[in-house]
């Protein structure tokens, strides 16, 4: 069994998954701080400043004023406003990662483009050589 694991954990594919979810994780913080330093704000200043985590509807007859009173108190609540800025923020970031993807896939194309226009290299010495040779002798014959 010991043999087992070491063969799949060596493979390529487990490395290549641990990568991507160290870099995702790191690309996550970037992500976040995209949304929550650059773009929430901007957002707000067109909003308002609404802030929709204070909507919710308390399971009891009680009344808060805002969600932090009603779960100091220990009230059962549906949060709808914390789920609906989950759900900005999320497209916020689905925006977001689609522009970088889009932009990425753009520099990858441009790169083939690149790479597709470069001329090949000329033969080695020893083919020149060869074809000349080759041609000598067809002309002669």
């Amino acid at each position: 069994m010991l043999q087992e694991f070491k063969a799949f954990i060596s493979r390529g594919n487990v490395v290549d998954l641990a990568v991507g979810v160290i870099i995702g994780t790191a690309f996550t913080t970037i992500v976040n701080s995209l949304v929550s330093d650059l773009l929430m704000p901007v957002i707000g200043l067109f909003t308002g400043g609404v802030d929709f985590t204070n909507w919710f509807v308390t399971l009891s007859s009680q009344k808060f004023a805002t969600l932090e009173e009603a779960k100091k108190a220990g009230v059962a609540t549906l949060n709808y406003g914390v789920f609906l800025n989950a759900i900005i923020r999320f497209l916020i970031i689905a925006w977001a990662v689609f522009w970088m993807v889009k932009g990425m896939n753009r520099l990858m194309t441009m790169r083939r483009h690149e790479e597709a226009a470069a001329p090949p290299p000329p033969p080695p010495v020893e083919v020149q050589l060869l074809t000349e040779i080759r041609d000598l002798l067809k002309a002669r014959a």
